[in-house]
């Protein structure tokens, strides 16, 4: 069965926004605050409505009350900013869990998870098609090309699992990365370069609105039911270097979860507020599907490790992952707290 959604008008132009080399100041001048170690930071973030609290926090001022100097950095996924946050290139990043579990199960990097992000609600990623397309229900991918932005991350390991809830396995599907990424993916699949596409926001309404592609299967079903999807992350040395800074930016970012995670009206006027074509009209704003973000009264590190262990566990099933401790990436509650 089709998913019925209502959407608001195309957002702006996603590939030019991702492939910004400039980055978007944020935050304004602090003045300066002895209380913190480093009061500039560089903060690499994925632009999408999984990093609502994020944007909040940044729109409202509430880094710059804590005496930060917050500068963004669009990022297309945690994948692209690990090697530069293992080089100093940036300070603190958000994204997905599964790239930064396996960069630190490849001794890539040495992360703490030090704040969570968001966790997967209904209409935020899924399966789409185009309209006329013969593929109506799930079974019917089976033999098919179903695109991924990158291969066995976290959107092929949620498609695998909707895959397997419907009696299929992933092996049955034919998935395969789309050369240029999301940016391209709408074009692509309207073009006929492959069956279904796996789309997350705001690429859902870039390719709903730009080029009708419509709902196949949304993925919050399931054993992928309110599954997280983002969390933010400092390399263990810098934790250790600047534990009043990490515990000045954790305040910041929990305030903006919590009210990311209650006010919808704030989470729209933080998007629109983005500048160049990231920002939002604020019709689309008011449309666009939004995920749960979860916030804490505790110090950094203060996660739900249960639920970050599903990560991990879907990791196992789908792509062969090891086993693996996600509490090594975990951070001591009582490391950063001021």
């Amino acid at each position: 069965m089709r998913i019925r959604r209502v959407r608001g008008t195309a957002l702006p132009v996603i590939a030019a926004t991702l492939m910004l080399a400039a980055a978007c100041s944020g935050g304004g001048g602090t003045g300066g605050n002895p209380a913190v170690e480093k009061p500039d930071l560089t903060v690499a973030v994925v632009p999408a409505v999984d990093s609502a609290g994020f944007f909040v926090a940044l729109h409202e001022g509430l880094f710059r009350a804590q005496g930060l100097n917050v500068r963004f950095v669009p990022a297309i996924s945690s994948e692209t900013v690990i090697s530069g946050q293992v080089n100093g290139q940036y300070d603190i990043t958000g994204g997905n869990y599964v790239s930064y579990i396996q960069a630190q199960q490849s001794r890539h990097a040495n992360l703490d998870i030090f704040a969570e992000g968001s966790v997967l609600q209904q209409g935020g990623m899924g399966i789409y098609t185009m309209p006329g397309s013969r593929i109506r229900a799930i079974r019917e991918l089976r033999g098919r090309t179903v695109a991924v932005n990158a291969p066995r991350n976290i959107l092929y390991l949620l498609a695998a699992s909707v895959l397997t809830g419907h009696g299929m396995s992933p092996r049955d599907v034919r998935f395969v990365t789309a050369i240029n990424g999301f940016p391209a993916m709408p074009a692509e699949l309207r073009a006929g370069a492959f069956s279904a596409a796996v789309f997350a926001e705001p690429f859902i309404s870039v390719a709903e609105q730009a080029d009708g592609a419509v709902p196949l299967a949304d993925f919050s079903q399931g054993a992928t039911t309110n599954f997280p999807i983002e969390g933010y992350v400092v390399t263990k040395q810098w934790a250790q270097k600047y534990p009043r800074t990490l515990a000045a930016f954790y305040r910041a970012l929990e305030k903006g979860q919590q009210i990311a995670d209650t006010n919808r009206t704030a989470v729209e006027a933080a998007f629109e507020a983005l500048p160049g074509p990231l920002g939002l009209s604020k019709y689309t704003a008011a449309m666009m599907s939004l995920e749960s973000y979860p916030f804490s009264p505790g110090p950094p590190g203060s996660v739900d490790k249960v639920r970050l262990g599903r990560v991990v566990h879907a990791m196992q099933q789908f792509i062969g992952f090891p086993a693996f401790s996600i509490g090594s990436m975990l951070m001591r509650p009582s490391r950063g707290a001021s």
